[in-house]
């Protein structure tokens, strides 16, 4: 079988078993702190990146991933309801990030700033804008769902499972301009404001000396 090639000599293609169970009590220790927030994870993948070649926790960290991906994958191949399960949860990430980016559609979605902080809060915000439209067409969508069901249409929930709250057809991302008045005459501009100048133009005078000429 071709699995059998997954248990030989540890190489490019084969997950080396020795070293997991070498540095298992570490893997299990790095666990529990992580689940105990005595560190951080962010903390922990800069330590391991340091010097990974020579790390022997790093090594086992990224033996034991080839392991549950090696095993998610079989699962994935031999589990056809989970395979169905597994496409469908991927096409809607899919039209999620389509959905997402058409939002931010703002210097073509590309994030100009090099500071982290700025780059995750133009994320957040994109994400927050997005639910925040995700949430108005659903809303939509259930209205006329309503408005069917008391005119007497008999609604499917199968047909309900198939409609997408990704759209994009009614929303206008530049915003509406109303033309109705432009053919509207405008009244004769008058230039001159109601302000009385005149005592300013008389300090003016004073200060140059000529108001003592008379």
């Amino acid at each position: 079988m071709h699995i059998d090639a997954l248990f030989g000599e540890p190489g490019k293609h084969v997950i080396d078993f020795d070293l997991i169970e070498s540095q298992f009590r570490h893997l299990m220790r790095v666990a529990v702190s992580v689940r105990e927030g005595t560190i951080s994870s962010s903390t922990l993948l800069k330590r391991l990146r340091s010097g990974s070649r020579k790390n022997a926790t790093y090594a086992a960290f990224r033996e034991f991933g080839r392991v549950i991906r090696t095993v998610q994958l079989l699962r994935y191949l031999s589990d056809a309801p989970l395979c169905r399960r597994v496409t469908a949860a991927t096409n809607k990430v899919e039209s999620f990030n389509r959905f997402s980016q058409w939002i931010g559609f703002g210097n073509r979605g590309v994030i100009a700033d090099n500071d982290p902080i700025e780059q995750e809060r133009t994320m957040k915000f994109n994400a927050l804008l997005t639910n925040a439209v995700i949430f108005h067409n659903a809303l939509d969508i259930a209205e006329i769902v309503r408005q069917l069901l008391e005119e007497g249409w008999e609604i499917d929930p199968e047909d309900l499972a198939h409609i997408s709250p990704y759209l994009t057809e009614h929303i206008n991302r530049f915003g509406e301009y109303s033309t109705h008045e432009l053919g509207i005459q405008p009244e004769a501009y008058d230039p001159k404001p109601d302000v009385d100048f005149t005592p300013l133009r008389e300090q003016d005078l004073t200060a140059a000396g000529l108001g003592q000429a008379a």
